[in-house]
């Protein structure tokens, strides 16, 4: 390819030439190749960088015919490795309508190392008979990933802008009309920054996937999917293997399909994990099982099954969908413990003395039948005196067996003191069309307790008979609180007028008896949501550091191997360390357990983060007709640039900005968490109850706004109007009181 001597090549006669000669592309072999010298190499040197930035993406379609194919040569994107350590990559620019093709990435030691994320340029050689369709030869690494960002796409005649989704971003990014990728006006997209970060004006971008209408019904969690890079497809080669997937046989296992075990679930549930059961012993003690279901016979290290949920880590729960970590052949079939079925399980059978103290327990590879699939309200029910015609029959050998033995559990919970936390869970009922019906809290029955109480017993008999057997396992983690967290709660508590006492050393019975001063009062969901907020996040080690919030020396999870990896490592740990079978826990997955407790860990809070962000929008959508009504609340943050409202009715939160409060200027304490007006002295603190107007509600972002009309039942002083000093009697202690802000503020500068 020649071109007249004054003529600059485009990017696609570059990236052309590019996959031509793979061995020779650097810029001199490009500027001799297209006959460019002198002043022009500085337009070639700037059109390079730009094809740098853009990750070499504007040439594929154009130049091959067939789109279900990839190119010999092309850019792709480095995935994280999957339970088997392979790396896998996806191509940045497939046009075709199937499923995206899977590229293993095969390096060379000589290769640079690259990590989850990074872009290259790869040789693809196509492959048969395996369960990805190219191996990928790294050419050449490529420049750190851009920005990405989604949402909304306004057409225009220059091609167009997108308007963010995301709380608290509110630039456009401008479209070029060649990097609209056929979107059309209004349509949800995913887009990436093009080009070197501009000073001034709006970023460039170019739409790399149209995600459809956003106002379509059950079109938010699809939203947080994309958003934050949920895979929800599995590969075929996943499905195929669920699917041929037979029920598990009898032979080799112990025969608990006499005991009757029964799963407690919501009454929407569709899958069932866990079966419990209990007798009642002589001496008041009791007997407890709990079976859960034997996912590690159907998903074997090293499958398409295995290396898919690994990836996925967990499944994540929407409203309206659930993204499973495993094929529905398995999660809501084979693998879950319906009625009157046979299903193979793990079960541990545990010992209670009549004081609750477990004295024992005992593991078991087994076969169960379910006696029932009960919903939460129906065991309850019986519970209470009030069985229905499923439970009736179910009363002596059931029902009243296992409130025995949480009754046991619950001594034994009281001497041990774990964090007491009593948050109400918010239900949002969707009408079949997808749109909001209703935003309840969900009752919190003895019965949900219960499973809690029998699923964190079993958790801690793996942890420890996997300990005492020295056998390697994820342990579920949770460190104590930071003394900073401690002090803000501290401080919470104080403008609540409750106490927390100062100590040597942090227990959770300190914090269980400022809960309990809240309880029944108006601060009541405030301290429980603070103290929560004071906690730090969980996560899984190798190593056991403990469980502060339980009060537990030794925790993993082991109740739930259809939706949680860390469960099946468990499962895989038990199987090993008994011998059951060539399906446990192998070395090269134990060398990898520390970078499987960094991956689960992440994925966990990456559902977690996508799950609150659809619960905002759908709270969002709910509001969004009640602009302008006014709504009662509580100061659950302050912050300088306002104060966060979390609202009575529905626990959703909204921003009351500065603006919204009065004609003053505030000065933000963030020692007290306080904000006080200048001229008035109105002091804003955490706890406060206020009434506000809902001035907006956005449910692309889930962001409400609100104006402030009340605090503590009192109409607000509004402060001067502009051109006006309004003198009051307090006006030399508010000064005081400023001065003193502001003394301690520069101090904490100087630190």
């Amino acid at each position: 390819m020649t071109l007249p001597p004054s003529q600059i090549p485009s990017k696609a006669q570059i990236l052309e030439w590019v996959a031509e000669h793979p061995d020779a592309n650097s810029k001199r072999d490009i500027a001799k190749a297209f006959g460019i010298k002198g002043a022009e190499r500085i337009e070639l040197k700037r059109l390079l960088k730009e094809l740098e930035a853009e990750g070499l993406l504007e040439r594929r379609r154009r130049h091959y015919l067939d789109a279900e194919k990839l190119p010999p040569v092309t850019v792709l994107e480095l995935l994280a490795p999957d339970g088997s350590g392979d790396l896998f990559a996806r191509p940045l620019e497939y046009q075709g309508d199937g499923p995206m093709p899977r590229i293993l990435f095969s390096p060379r030691k000589a290769d640079p190392a690259l990590g989850r994320g990074d872009r290259f340029l790869a040789n693809l050689i196509p492959v048969m008979g395996e369960d990805y369709q190219y191996q990928a030869r790294l050419i050449r690494r490529i420049a750190a990933n851009p920005n990405r960002i989604t949402g909304i796409f306004r057409a225009d005649s220059e091609g167009g802008r997108i308007l963010p989704i995301d709380k608290g971003q509110d630039k456009e990014w401008r479209i070029r009309a060649d990097a609209t990728l056929g979107a059309e006006n209004g349509e949800l997209v995913q887009a990436e920054q093009v080009g070197p970060r501009a000073r001034m004006g709006l970023p460039m971008a170019r739409i790399i996937e149209r995600l459809g209408d956003p106002s379509a019904p059950r079109a938010v969690s699809l939203i947080a999917i994309h958003q934050h890079g949920i895979p929800d497809r599995f590969p075929d080669k996943a499905i195929s293997e669920a699917e041929a997937a037979q029920p598990a046989p009898s032979k080799g296992r112990d025969d608990l399909r006499a005991l009757p075990l029964v799963t407690i679930d919501p009454s929407d549930a569709r899958d069932h994990d866990d079966a419990v059961a209990a007798f009642v012993e002589d001496d008041g003690g009791a007997t407890i099982w709990v079976a859960i279901a034997d996912v590690a016979h159907y998903v074997r290290t090293g499958s398409a099954l295995d290396r898919e949920a690994w990836t996925r880590g967990n499944s994540t729960y929407f409203p309206d969908r659930v993204v499973p970590m495993l094929p529905e052949a398995l999660s809501a079939d084979l693998c879950s413990l319906h009625e009157g079925v046979d299903r193979p399980v793990i079960a541990v059978e545990m010992r209670l003395d009549a004081q609750g103290n477990k004295t024992g327990h005992k593991f078991h590879r087994a076969m169960m039948n379910s006696r029932a699939s009960l919903a939460y309200e129906q065991a309850q029910a019986g519970a209470d005196g009030t069985p229905d015609a499923q439970t009736e029959p179910l009363m002596d050998d059931v029902i009243r067996p296992l409130w025995h033995a949480y009754g046991l559990l619950k001594g034994a919970r009281e001497r041990r003191q774990p964090l007491d936390l009593d948050l109400p869970e918010r239900r949002i009922e969707l009408t079949p069309e997808g749109r909001v019906k209703a935003v309840a809290f969900r009752d919190r029955l003895d019965a949900h307790r219960l499973i809690e109480e029998f699923m964190v017993l079993a958790n801690v008999a793996a942890a420890e008979e996997l300990a005492r057997r020295q056998r390697p396992l994820l342990f579920r983690v949770h460190e104590e609180p930071s003394l900073d967290k401690m002090d803000a709660l501290r401080e919470v508590a104080q403008a609540s007028g409750f106490t927390l006492a100062r100590g040597q050393v942090l227990h959770t019975s300190q914090l269980n008896r400022l809960l309990a001063q809240a309880q029944g009062t108006d601060f009541d969901e405030l301290i429980n949501i603070s103290t929560l907020r004071s906690m730090t996040q969980a996560y899984y080690h190798p190593e056991n550091f403990g469980h502060f919030g339980l009060s537990l020396k030794s925790y993993a999870h082991f109740t739930s191997p259809i939706r949680r990896y860390a469960d099946l490592i468990v499962h895989r740990a038990l199987i090993s360390a008994h011998g059951w079978g060539k399906d446990g826990l192998g070395h090269d997955e134990t060398d990898r357990l520390p970078e499987t407790a960094i991956h689960i860990s992440e994925t966990e809070r990456r559902s977690m983060a996508a799950e609150r962000d659809t619960t905002d929008r759908y709270l969002a959508a709910f509001l969004s007709e009640r602009v302008g009504t006014e709504m009662t609340g509580r100061i659950s943050g302050i912050q300088k640039f306002g104060a966060f409202i979390k609202l009575d009715e529905t626990g959703a939160d909204g921003l009351l900005p500065i603006r919204a409060i009065g004609n003053e200027y505030f000065h933000f304490d963030p020692d007290a968490r306080t904000l006080i007006g200048s001229e008035t002295g109105l002091e804003l603190g955490i706890g406060q109850r206020v009434t506000v107007r809902l001035a907006e509600a956005i449910p692309m972002t889930g962001g409400l706004t609100l104006d402030l009309l009340e605090l503590e039942g009192r109409t607000l002083p509004r402060g001067p109007t502009k051109g006006k000093r309004v003198r009051s009697p307090g006006q030399t202690a508010v000064k005081a009181r400023l001065a003193k802000v502001k003394r301690a503020t520069k101090r904490r500068r100087k630190r």
